[in-house]
């Protein structure tokens, strides 16, 4: 306990799914968390559950402003800002590309790629002259490999990933750490959604992601997602920067839910 002790976090998208399960971690770790969100009632809800150590804010991360705003909450609040976690997400535009319009690209670049890019930005105006932080991505194993998302999800994780490389190359000079993690399919209402069109459907989710996961008998968790995030909000990641950390049980290196067949030798006269 108390491996964030003290520290000042912002999370979007963090009213539900991976952001919630960081939201309870991090307040269970010692930290102040400004609960950043679409979803009014489940991001003021979780922030009254979680008492005096949590508040809420609507937070639309497509709007410059709102992201700007969560920044100044959080230093209004305690004077500093130690951990950035851009988490807020969507599938987006779906379907094979001659039949995304140009509207369903932006709205899912404006998520997912420049929400991530706002909270960067306002993030390094404080953390940058403060001397210190952590800035912490939701990337996905889409952004590793090609096909294992749709079309424009798969360039927006891509890019998120190359702009955590790029922000910390810019930002270690000031002792600011830029990290990112990219998650395989996970119990959350989002891919639920996408499973079953219903973002209650958990345990469904489970069951489907249990048989089919590359970890025998252990399907993929937000609780697996939060406690990569509180390793990188943490002094235990304190020499880390420029990392794309995969919680995805070894898909991305060759993991399957069976196990590979190998070739039998043959004796060698």
């Amino acid at each position: 306990m108390g491996r964030v002790e003290g520290k000042t976090v912002i999370i979007t998208g963090a009213a539900s799914g991976i952001g919630e399960a960081t939201a309870r971690l991090l307040v269970a770790e010692g930290a102040r968390v400004v609960i950043g969100d679409v979803q009014r009632e489940r991001g003021a809800a979780l922030a009254a559950e979680l008492g005096s150590a949590a508040r809420f804010l609507h937070c639309d991360v497509t709007c410059p402003e709102d992201v700007q705003g969560l920044v100044a909450s959080a230093c209004d609040w305690s004077g500093h800002l130690d951990v950035m976690f851009n988490n807020a997400g969507i599938v987006g535009v779906t379907g094979p590309v001659e039949d995304i319009s140009p509207c369903e690209w932006k709205v899912t670049m404006d998520v997912l790629l420049n929400g991530v890019f706002y909270g960067m930005k306002y993030a390094a105006a404080v953390m940058k002259p403060q001397g210190w932080g952590s800035i912490i991505s939701t990337a996905s194993v889409a952004g590793i490999s090609g096909g294992l998302g749709p079309t424009a999800y798969s360039a927006a994780k891509h890019a998120v990933i190359g702009l955590t490389k790029s922000m910390a190359a810019e930002m270690g000079g000031y002792g600011v750490r830029v990290n990112a993690i990219a998650p395989y399919a996970m119990v959350t209402p989002m891919v639920a959604d996408v499973y079953f069109s219903d973002g209650e459907r958990l345990e469904e989710t489970r069951q489907l992601l249990e048989s089919s996961s590359p970890l025998k008998g252990r399907e993929g968790r937000a609780e697996d997602v939060a406690h990569a995030a509180l390793w990188l909000a943490s002094d235990d990641s304190g020499y880390t920067s420029g990392l794309t950390l995969t919680t995805d049980a070894g898909y991305t290196v060759g993991a399957r839910a069976e196990p590979p067949r190998h070739i039998q030798r043959k004796p060698i006269d």
